[in-house]
């Protein structure tokens, strides 16, 4: 089978990538599942009810997130009553939603798919992620032959160390969170695919998808500046993934930049 995880959708030109680009990639790859990292989609602070639906419409079966979780107020509502919708499993016990879901579909195999946010660098008390996953891993392992990792985390070393941590048990662990596209693809000795970074999905003519004019006065005057998202050269970036659906192994991994056409005015 073949999985593709779209980077964190950043506000309106991110949506609009989707959109354009994943019905193309979807016929290209021959793909039988699609995740994407939601946490920037609306106006490149959280989600919401309305932007997940837009992003569920454009082809996406799974959407996950990370620290901007809580950044609009309406996202109860996607955590309460959207099974396709995963937050970070290391938040407390008593925390609205999941973290995580298995996807069933006729003539596939079960998908697990495990959304964690790291902690070194990273705003938030959160739980232990290592012993978060591997506990869900466990559980799920009965039912998914196919287990799917978006490790939303900054440093590189707690990313590589929850890949390798993680080999042989799953068939891919993808990091998120820092916004920059690593080229350090690989299939570790047991099976498991691994990307220290997905990269994003929106504007790279920017600072991480945001306008970058303000970005620099922020750093020339240290003042509080507002970072609307940037317009243009509109990339999907992302990674897809050939499993053996039997073993759950990683076959193949393959990074994604895609060139959107979508305009926005400035």
């Amino acid at each position: 089978m073949k999985l593709l995880f779209i980077g964190d959708i950043v506000g309106a030109p991110g949506r609009k990538a989707v959109k354009e680009v994943l019905p193309d990639l979807r016929a290209r790859h021959d793909l039988d599942v699609v995740i994407a990292n939601g946490e920037n989609s609306a106006g490149g602070n959280g989600i919401t009810p309305g932007k997940a639906a837009d992003i569920f419409a454009a082809g996406v079966d799974i959407i996950t997130c990370g620290d901007h979780l809580w950044d609009q107020r309406d996202v109860i509502d996607l955590l309460d009553s959207e099974p396709r919708f995963v937050r970070p499993i290391n938040y407390p016990p008593g925390t609205p939603g999941q973290g995580s879901t298995l996807l069933e579909r006729d003539g596939l195999p079960s998908v697990g798919i495990i959304n964690a946010q790291g902690r070194v660098f990273m705003r938030g008390e959160l739980e232990n992620p290592f012993l978060a996953v591997e506990a869900e891993v466990k559980r799920l392992t009965p039912q998914a032959s196919v287990i799917f990792v978006d490790f939303h985390a900054e440093a590189t070393s707690e990313k590589i160390a929850m890949g390798r941590m993680l080999d042989g048990e799953v068939s891919a662990v993808v990091g998120t969170h820092t916004h920059v596209q690593t080229a350090d693809e690989t299939i570790f000795p047991g099976g498991t695919a691994f990307l220290c970074d997905a990269g994003f999905t929106g504007p790279h003519e920017s600072v991480l998808g945001r306008a970058w004019e303000p970005v620099v006065q922020k750093f020339l005057t240290s003042q509080p500046h507002r970072f609307p998202v940037a317009k243009s050269r509109i990339l999907l970036q992302g990674v897809v993934i050939k499993v053996d659906g039997a073993t759950g192994q990683a076959m193949v991994v393959e990074r994604v930049s895609e060139k959107s056409h979508a305009v926005f005015s400035i």
